[in-house]
């Protein structure tokens, strides 16, 4: 790494108590975790303090909510974000932010690479491909996957003025992303089988509607503001 960064991980939660243990223990040493309590009711909150990490609480429902409140508490320099239900290990983030600190990034996105049966129910994947598509329409970017495991630095994602705080809000930064001129990365990581249910896309309708909101973010035209407004270095 060409230099030495500050690091926060922001951890969406909503009851996953069963999954803090393992996500908290591969926290890379020096980094601060943050974990956002989006309205657990099976102690996720108190697992999360008593294995150190810091407890941010969002009352409003929603992945975007809570990954928002994450963003805003954070001050490190690099900020990640990660699933809190063990189907991504956050340990992976060190090349991420190696990344992002070296300037080789601006914004570095997992591919997920299921690992074994169960890891990506096949309507998750339709939906996620169908999202692909939309975005290289909208944005000429060719990605493969919109999953929540990524890192930039803080106050360019601040400065993208992201307003979603639903399913949207992984593919809202994206595009908004694109729009400032931001250099992004794709690399692959292993997904494991989720801990629990998942709260977006564990059935069809949850994925479709996962799907409508991402749309509607799709159909949102460029805020006109320029690359520097919102590069996370300012003007080049």
């Amino acid at each position: 790494m060409s230099e030495t960064v500050t690091v926060d991980v922001v951890l969406p939660c909503l009851n996953e108590a069963e999954a803090l243990p393992w996500v908290l223990a591969r926290i890379p040493d020096g980094w601060r975790a943050l974990v956002v309590d989006n309205g657990s009711t099976d102690g996720s909150a108190e697992v999360a303090r008593a294995l150190g990490a810091t407890v941010v609480t969002e009352d409003r429902r929603g992945f975007g909510a809570a990954c928002h409140a994450g963003l805003l508490a954070a001050e490190a320099d690099v900020v990640c974000f990660c699933d809190c239900d063990a189907s991504l290990d956050p340990g992976l983030l060190t090349g991420f932010v190696a990344a992002v600190a070296a300037g080789e990034a601006d914004l570095v996105l997992g591919r997920r690479r299921p690992q074994g049966r169960g890891a990506w129910p096949a309507h998750a994947r339709a939906g996620n491909l169908a999202l692909a598509r939309l975005l290289r329409r909208r944005t000429g970017l060719r990605l493969r996957d919109l999953g929540p495991m990524r890192a930039g630095r803080r106050e360019g994602l601040l400065a993208l003025d992201l307003s979603d705080r639903r399913s949207g809000y992984p593919l809202q930064m994206v595009v908004r992303a694109a729009d400032a001129g931001w250099r992004i990365r794709e690399v692959d990581v292993p997904y494991l089988p989720r801990s629990g249910k998942s709260k977006v896309t564990g059935t069809w309708r949850g994925t479709w509607q996962a799907v409508r909101d991402m749309s509607r973010v799709l159909a949102q035209p460029a805020d006109g503001r320029t690359a520097a407004d919102a590069h996370p270095g300012g003007a080049r």
